[in-house]
């Protein structure tokens, strides 16, 4: 299944009600459509493989900002419900369990079949 996107906050309160079975967070991207994240640079072509049209995965990804947003201590991500403190990071809907960072990079697949 194709991965969605928002880059909309005010669609903060609507995230409760996911419709896909992972939300990824991510570093937004920016005026060059390039992601601030190092670490998030290194993932983007397994997750979007990971989450491809014939894998059955399906993934909401959420922009968490440019860098000076995402270190604030009050963007809204870092609070409840998500409690994100990393990017990249992946919640299993279903469960609540969590990827982040380089674990994506060597347990993604392990992850996604649990």
């Amino acid at each position: 299944m194709p991965l969605h996107e928002t880059e909309d906050l005010a669609t903060l309160s609507l995230l409760r009600e996911v419709q896909q079975d992972f939300v990824i967070f991510y570093s937004s991207r920016d005026e060059g459509g390039e992601l601030w994240c190092p670490d998030c640079r290194a993932v983007d072509e397994l997750i979007q493989s990971a989450f491809g049209p014939d894998t059955g995965h399906s993934g909401l990804v959420v922009f968490v900002g440019q860098r000076s947003e995402w270190k604030s201590p009050s963007n809204p991500f870092r609070g409840n419900p998500w409690n994100v403190q990393s990017v990249p990071t992946i919640i299993r809907i279903r469960d609540g369990a969590r990827l982040v960072d380089t674990d994506i990079r060597h347990s993604l697949a392990a992850f996604l079949q649990e």
